[in-house]
């Protein structure tokens, strides 16, 4: 970045109150003051730390390195803003908009006291717009960064709510699957029915497929992958819910289910899951 002049650093310390001023009417002007997500208050102390945290860093010996030591406490600090907005539904534009409201007051204060000076006037306007660039580029990098793990952090809820492990019966556990089934899917289901076969002691895992759309050679090696990794913990696993849509489907494929188990539907894999546990279910007569 090209350098501040000291003369410049001078006049934006001296003109602290009215460029705070400013800057706030500007971010009143987009809305942020009277936004229900963020507080008056809340926007004061932050506009109030940034700026303290910037003087400090324009001070600095090596304040034309945005990358160095010196602007390490508001790159953090801008991190924590751009976290916290992105969790509050603030979009990547309304988060950049608290560095770039600065740049016309900046602007004006160069121009008023540089005019005499054009040269000057233009290595300084293109100075401060620099550093509030990359400021800003910054903010908005650090917003993507939250709301990727935020979709993220939602979407591995929503694989777990979607993938629930269920105890039919002392020694038997079902695992519903519901829409496509693909790499990450599986990572999360084998992970959640090991575990539970861990925690229950279940010698016998159903993986009902009924809600599964449709069976390729990927989705079928998701099931053997699924299926060998119940073996290793000692369990034995049924494959519930095989149409014949689908039976057709691995026939056609050419798909090696050998040694598996499957059946037709759910009732049918717990029926023998108990038949296998010693348990007789026998229908009453009324």
């Amino acid at each position: 970045m090209a350098a501040l002049q000291q003369r410049t650093i001078d006049l934006i310390r001296e003109h602290r109150s009215t460029l705070i001023a400013q800057w706030r009417d500007n971010l009143n002007a987009a809305g942020q003051n009277d936004d229900s997500r963020i507080g008056a208050r809340d926007l004061d102390i932050q506009v109030n730390e940034f700026w303290q945290l910037l003087l400090s860093a324009l001070s600095a010996a090596d304040a034309g390195n945005l990358h160095g030591a010196e602007w390490q406490a508001i790159r953090h600090f801008l991190e924590d803003l751009s976290r916290d907005r992105a969790i509050k539904g603030f979009t990547s534009s309304e988060t950049a908009t608290f560095i770039f409201s600065l740049k016309r007051p900046l602007f004006q204060l160069l121009q008023q006291h540089h005019s005499g000076d054009p040269q000057s006037l233009g290595e300084q306007l293109w100075s401060i717009s620099e550093l509030l660039d990359v400021l800003g580029l910054h903010t908005v990098k650090a917003f993507q960064r939250t709301r990727e793990d935020v979709i993220q952090r939602q979407q591995e809820e929503m694989l777990e709510l979607s993938t629930p492990v269920v105890k039919l019966w002392d020694g038997v556990l079902a695992l519903p699957m519901i829409g496509t089934l693909d790499s990450q899917r599986t990572q999360v289901v084998m992970e959640s029915l090991l575990q539970r076969i861990v925690d229950t002691g279940s010698e016998i895992a159903i993986i009902d497929i009924t809600g599964v759309p449709t069976v390729d050679t990927l989705v079928a090696q998701h099931l053997l992958k699924t299926v060998t990794a119940i073996r290793l913990m000692g369990a034995d696993a049924i494959i519930s819910g095989v149409r014949p849509q689908i039976a057709q489907t691995i026939v056609h494929l050419g798909l090696d289910l050998q040694g598996i188990v499957t059946k037709a539907n759910l009732a049918d894999a717990l029926a023998l899951a108990l038949k296998r546990n010693g348990v007789t279910v026998s229908q009453a007569h009324r």
